[in-house]
């Protein structure tokens, strides 16, 4: 394995373990403040702090899947290990490496509280839209798909794709 590849991977490690840190630290937070707590606004009838116990997905869809999610995270996980070995280690992927990173880091947050306690801690709330209340692991996931869908369609070739294929090249 090359420096450059070994460096690649070592910044991949080190902003994942980065970002589950502080999505566990924020979770944390939050049972330590608000759980059994009235919500903290932020803004009034915008934004406010919820503590919420969701054993489900978005919108309270497929509750007490514990193991489908489970199932879903190690896929996300292996994918995503795939795609940094088979990655090239030049700085053209480096922004697909960091959506990558955000992705495998939501998933892993999210997992962790599902196998430690049988439910996600959620707790940002956009109150204003009734919007579903989220966590700073389901922002991680969120902004890495979205700015990984806009990479594959506006930046990246398909040739500069053609090294993630499972074909023999």
């Amino acid at each position: 394995m090359t420096k450059q590849k070994q460096s690649l991977i070592a910044s991949f490690l080190i902003g994942f373990a980065i970002l589950v840190g502080l999505d566990q630290w924020t979770k944390g937070l939050v049972v330590q403040s608000l759980k059994g707590q009235k919500p903290f606004v932020i803004w009034n009838g915008v934004f406010e702090l919820y503590y919420s116990e969701n054993r489900g997905a978005a919108f309270g869809m497929m509750q007490e899947k514990q193991l489908f999610f489970f199932l879903i995270a190690v896929l996300v996980l292996g994918a995503v290990a795939y795609l940094i070995y088979k990655m090239p280690s030049d700085g053209k992927y480096r922004p697909l490496a960091v959506c990558l990173m955000m992705i495998s880091a939501g998933a892993v947050g999210n997992m962790i509280d599902r196998v430690s306690q049988g439910y996600v801690v959620d707790f940002l709330y956009f109150k204003l839209i009734n919007f579903p209340i989220f966590n700073v692991a389901d922002c991680y996931v969120t902004i890495g798909a979205a700015c990984l869908v806009f990479l594959i369609m506006f930046y990246y070739k398909d040739e500069d794709m053609a090294c993630f294929s499972l074909k023999k090249q």
